[in-house]
């Protein structure tokens, strides 16, 4: 077929085959200047990122199990979804006329070639034809956008060859992919891949089990907030012992959404969309006011990175491309892709933005899935809705409650304060426990004034995905705020209590979030021959937050409550007294009072570092004293 052909087509529908939605999107050929400062981001962010994956491609025709990959500077492999680069190089090279980006565009097809294309017509996520498959459609998606948007700038014979490496990875999806063969977000952006290599190649059959996949993920979304469910293994499995599904707001935000909002615009699908938009509203609620998503109690939370998940996307599509729905969205596309930016250096996006104060190089992953989305976005700016961020996102206006009853989950805010509370006890593998925020812990603390102050890591950090995270460096020391006691070197924590549940309620200005919790070992075993139950109660007023912890069991084994403060090394500490420690930042001092001693945990360095969600910290024990009656009474206030 035909380009012009396929426009006009597909205008019919929608436009384009990338984000084909123009005939639901408002058209703004003439975007006012806040929109075009998105564009100015977006455009500049894109060409950083492609530049800096250009530096780090590997160009020895020597070796042919290197030739063309893009080199890591964090891990000692090479990452098989580099193939997935040849979208954003290919329109860097469609609209800058330089060559050295169709060049990078081949080379990455090259190496995926000679190294991960299986027989079948998959791609495998690294040189081993045993490895996983699944990740074929992400790859396709890039491939097919690549040809329809800017396949001109190619010669003939390789514009022939990748059209037909296209359709034998669609078949290859076609074949494979059924609604619960595995985590949603593979059939769920199979929904979106379909559509547009069928459309692409002029195959029905790919666009039918598209639509059979739509309509099959429609119930898929949580019973009250419409929440994107099936990130667990496999996503039709069990529900946790509280009735809960398992659900990933990183994952969801950033690739499974894009691919239904992309498909239902194009498609016009009514009902899809009605769920689309509620589901979207839902998943805003978790977006910090700096652009990061709060996903500490995502079950897949072990590849969070604070402006979203290690190995997706973007969640600039989706939220981007419904902003006439509501205008919030923009804004969360917007201030999502400016902490990215913050996040970047050397035209690579670092796992957090603790990474480049820290020293820690940066994974190439994080670049090239999300350098797509931006180039989507660019291929069809002339059919987006007005974006900007003019609209205040749902949690800078929160005041009050907040209970998200399908994740047992609580929101508070008040002032400036913003926080997360969780019970969360949904599990993504039901054999090991990879373990989020979760026995009525604080997941994330927020300050309006100075920012981050407390966000959740895994309980204990594991490789889930060896090809997909980095290695902990130095110690491991959890950043969620705990309880905690080592009987017989075995650590108990209620961070292993799933069954803990909250209580909260919002008088007189003063919000109290309550729990009674358990302290277990990663068996689940309560610990014995020491105080086992504790009350966990938050409080927030407009001036700061109490956390208060106390037991009616006698204490005899040591126990602390350790509270992680977020903060670079470059930040300054003060011991004030026994009982007191603030902490200079930039726009603010933030003060730790407690009614025992308060001290900071031994580490390499000055500050703890954690992949999860990637920052640095002070890990800050406060220690159960037998002389103090009321327990541990913690105060943190902001100045």
């Amino acid at each position: 077929m035909q380009r012009r052909n396929f426009i006009q087509l597909s205008t019919l529908a929608g436009v384009g085959l990338s984000l084909p939605m123009a005939g639901i999107l408002n058209s703004c050929n003439n975007h006012p200047e806040h929109s075009l400062e998105f564009k100015n981001l977006i455009s500049g962010l894109l060409k950083d990122w492609c530049d800096g994956m250009i530096k780090v491609q590997i160009n020895n025709p020597s070796n042919l199990e290197e030739h063309g990959a893009l080199g890591c500077p964090s891990c000692s492999h090479i990452h098989g979804r580099c193939m997935d680069a040849v979208y954003p190089f290919l329109y860097m090279a469609d609209t800058t006329g330089d060559k050295k980006y169709i060049e990078g565009a081949k080379l990455v097809m090259l190496w995926a070639e000679n190294n991960v294309s299986h027989k079948s017509g998959a791609w495998t996520v690294v040189p081993n034809p045993k490895t996983w498959k699944g990740i074929t459609v992400f790859g396709a998606i890039a491939l097919a956008e690549a040809l329809h948007y800017h396949g001109h700038v190619l010669d003939a014979k390789t514009k022939e060859s990748w059209t037909e490496r296209l359709e034998k990875a669609g078949q290859y999806i076609h074949d494979t992919f059924t609604i619960d063969f595995t985590n949603i977000n593979y059939p769920g952006t199979a929904v979106y891949g379909l559509n547009l290599i069928g459309n692409v190649l002029e195959r029905e059959d790919f666009k039918a089990k598209s639509k059979i996949l739509a309509s099959e993920i429609k119930v898929y979304f949580t019973e009250n907030e419409g929440l994107l469910f099936g990130e667990c293994k496999k996503s039709s499995s069990k529900l946790s012992e509280k009735g809960l599904h398992g659900v990933d707001l990183g994952y969801n935000v950033e690739e499974t959404l894009n691919s239904l909002v992309m498909y239902t615009l194009k498609e016009k699908d009514e009902a899809l969309l009605e769920i689309l938009t509620k589901s979207l509203n839902s998943h805003l609620e978790f977006m910090l006011p700096d652009g990061a998503w709060d996903n500490s109690w995502g079950n897949r939370m072990y590849k969070w990175s604070y402006w979203g998940s290690r190995t997706c996307d973007g969640s600039q599509p989706a939220f981007a491309m419904m902003a006439d729905k509501n205008p919030a969205f923009g804004t969360a596309a917007f201030k999502n892709t400016e902490l990215l930016k913050r996040c970047t250096q050397d035209g690579l996006i670092h796992g957090g933005p603790g990474f480049i104060e820290a020293g820690i190089p940066p994974c190439v992953h994080h670049t090239f899935t999300h350098a797509k989305p931006l180039a989507a976005l660019l291929d069809h700016w002339n059919h987006l809705p007005e974006i900007n961020k003019n609209t205040a996102l749902p949690r800078v206006l929160a005041d009050g409650i907040k209970y998200v009853k399908d994740l047992d989950v609580t929101l508070f805010a008040r002032g400036n304060w913003r926080g997360t509370v969780s019970a969360y006890d949904a599990e993504y593998h039901y054999k090991e426990d990879f373990r989020q925020a979760t026995g009525a812990s604080l997941g994330v603390l927020y300050h309006n004034k100075v920012g981050l102050l407390c966000a959740a890591s895994m309980a204990q950090y594991y490789m889930v995905e060896p090809y997909n995270q980095q290695p902990q460096p130095n110690i491991d020391i959890p950043l969620t705020p705990r309880i905690e006691t080592f009987k017989n070197e075995i650590w108990h924590t209620n961070l292993y209590d799933l069954t803990a549940t909250t209580k909260s309620e919002d008088k007189n200005g003063e919000i109290n979030i309550s729990s009674l919790v358990s302290l277990k070992n990663q068996k689940r075993e309560v610990v014995m021959d020491t105080a086992s139950i504790f009350s966990l109660n938050y409080k927030c007023t407009n001036d700061n937050v109490e956390i208060k912890v106390a037991s009616n069991q006698n204490i005899s084994n040591p126990t602390a409550f350790v509270l992680p403060i977020a903060s670079p090394n470059t930040e300054k500490i003060k011991i004030v007294g026994k009982g007191e420690i603030t902490i200079v930042k930039p726009n603010g001092k933030v003060h730790i009072k407690a009614n025992v001693a308060l001290k900071i945990k031994e580490v390499s360095g000055n500050r703890t570092f954690n992949m999860v969600p990637g920052i640095e910290a002070i890990p800050i024990e406060a220690y159960f004293d037998k002389n103090q009656k009321d327990g541990i009474i913690i105060t943190i206030k902001v100045s």
